[in-house]
């Protein structure tokens, strides 16, 4: 039943799948996590979110460019997800609290091993702003570096569409992309990291298709959240592309995998 705490002292709950509270978006994976565990408040299906993901080593205008998005999403009542990691997750993290918004972040540990340590004040704030900590890993899961990658399944998972702000030919982010096209999910790359001497995965992205954005109001615009009307076909209320249910998304997405080498 979702509610459950299995670990009151540090009000740890769950929700399983196909139980009310369990997230629709997540519940539409081919692979959705049978138990959610999760510290705080659950995004609000109601409203959208966006992922926002990136190398742990950014520029430092890649960097900037993660707050500022967090914060435009945040200003335009959009939630942010990403992982807590170092880089561009925490950046993103804390720019939509700057924004006021809410944020969740989906660890690759139990929630009471919060990793990186030196991220565990912004867990903190996360909390205290009425975000959450999320994990598919029983309380006690190390952060173990093959839980990661795993994850990011449901860093997508939970999120409309996914923007790689910054990402090396190698970086875990293109784990997250290639699930967010599986998915179905909107995906974009920032101009500041498909232009950065750091983004080669990015620009590979941008080369395969993705489209490149320069800020929160084209997600908007492209949502139709800002009183326009929504383009391609795409339906502001669900992540999917209506018009072109899973084809060129799925395409792609074997095509980065054998571009990239992702296995």
């Amino acid at each position: 039943m979702s509610g459950m705490v299995p670990r009151p002292d540090l009000n740890i709950a769950q929700a399983v799948f196909g139980s009310p509270g369990y997230p629709p978006l997540l519940g539409e994976l081919y692979d959705p996590p049978r138990i959610l565990y999760y510290r705080g408040v659950l995004p609000d299906p109601e409203k959208p979110a966006v992922a926002v993901v990136g190398t742990r080593h950014p520029s430092a205008a890649a960097s900037r460019e993660a707050f500022k998005l967090g914060r435009e999403l945040a200003e335009r009542g959009i939630a942010v997800i990403s992982g807590l990691a170092l880089g561009i997750d925490a950046m993103a993290h804390r720019g939509c609290l700057e924004g006021g918004g809410k944020t969740a972040a989906v660890l690759g540990s139990g929630l009471d091993q919060v990793y990186p340590v030196s991220n565990r004040m912004l867990a903190r704030r996360i909390l205290e702003s009425g975000g959450a900590l999320i994990s598919e890993y029983p309380w006690g899961t190390k952060p173990r570096k093959w839980n990661f990658p795993q994850r990011n399944r449901i860093i997508s998972g939970l999120a409309r569409g996914t923007v790689i702000v910054e990402a090396p030919a190698a970086s875990g982010a293109l784990y997250t992309a290639q699930f967010a096209l599986e998915q179905g999910r909107d995906l974009w790359v920032s101009s500041v990291g498909a232009s950065s001497s750091l983004g080669e995965g990015t620009r590979k992205l941008a080369e395969e298709g993705c489209p490149l954005i320069r800020g929160a109001a084209e997600i908007a615009a492209e949502w139709g959240l800002c009183g326009e009307a929504s383009v391609d076909g795409k339906d502001p209320r669900s992540g999917a592309d209506s018009a072109r249910p899973g084809g060129p998304g799925k395409d792609l997405a074997a095509a980065l995998k054998r571009e990239l080498q992702l296995n």
